[in-house]
């Protein structure tokens, strides 16, 4: 049966970084798949400015969603690095409200839990995300949605990407849909050639020639992204005897519910 899976992320790659192998599979499975990108990514550059930078995102966040096989994303715009200080409770509204819009059967974002994130828009969509999941079924949590025909909605599945091997209870094959995601991730030329020029000037800073190390790949990058993400997808897949593989922190129903269920969440 056709589910529907709503993406909610800070920016316009995350999708791709972390779950993009996942979207993949779940498009290829039939699944309908929404991203929503809550930032404009409009800070995270070496050679534009904010206006230009946010039109360039845009522009290949909607092509890598297509490259994935996901809808056109949903772009709320809010000011990239600014995320923690939008009023309280903004981004948990327009959560809640996407959820009953979409009435997503799964939800992907990113885990509150994982207490060692330094970004303050992935804290904050985090924690809006898995405050607007877990409650947006009670009728009673922003009732004026109700006036607009948006019914509560409970979400039955929600895959928490974490980089915390320690929180990770659900590894996702993705052996074959990583070519998807890296090709995806590739759309991301102006993010990308940032993240790789960011670790090249630490990578200086530090002493380092990461040319003589890692050898002509290091001034491609969008091979040297290919290759971090096949890496890091190794490593993870690698623990549950896959070639490749996506970490979740999965949730499913209330424990008693799980327990009443035998436990299992596959």
């Amino acid at each position: 049966m056709s589910k529907t899976v709503l993406v909610l992320t800070p920016h316009p790659d995350d999708a791709e970084v972390f779950a993009g192998g996942t979207i993949a599979k779940m498009v290829a499975e039939g699944h309908r798949v929404v991203i929503v990108i809550a930032s404009s990514g409009n800070k995270g550059s070496f050679e534009y400015d904010a206006d230009t930078l946010a039109a360039i995102r845009r522009e290949e966040a909607t092509r890598a969603a297509a490259v994935l096989g996901a809808e056109p994303p949903v772009f709320l715009e809010h000011p990239d690095l600014e995320l923690d200080r939008l009023p309280p409770g903004v981004l948990r509204e327009q959560f809640v409200r996407l959820i009953r819009q979409y009435k997503p059967d799964i939800v992907i974002a990113e885990d509150p839990l994982y207490l060692a994130e330094v970004h303050p828009d992935h804290r904050a969509v985090a924690r809006a995300a898995s405050d607007a999941v877990h409650f947006a079924h009670l009728p009673l949590f922003h009732p004026e949605h109700m006036d607009e025909g948006l019914e509560p909605h409970l979400v039955a599945e929600k895959y928490f990407y974490t980089p915390d091997p320690a929180g990770a209870n659900k590894i996702v094959d993705i052996t074959e849909t990583i070519e998807k995601k890296i090709a995806a991730m590739a759309e991301h030329k102006s993010q990308v050639r940032f993240l790789v020029e960011e670790v090249v000037r630490q990578a200086r800073l530090a002493g380092l020639d990461l040319r003589a190390m890692l050898g002509p790949m290091v001034e491609d990058p969008a091979a040297a992204t290919a290759w971090a993400l096949r890496s890091e997808a190794a490593q993870i897949g690698q623990k549950a005897g896959f070639a490749y593989g996506e970490a979740f922190r999965y949730v499913r129903f209330h424990p008693i519910v799980e327990t009443l269920l035998g436990g299992s969440t596959n």
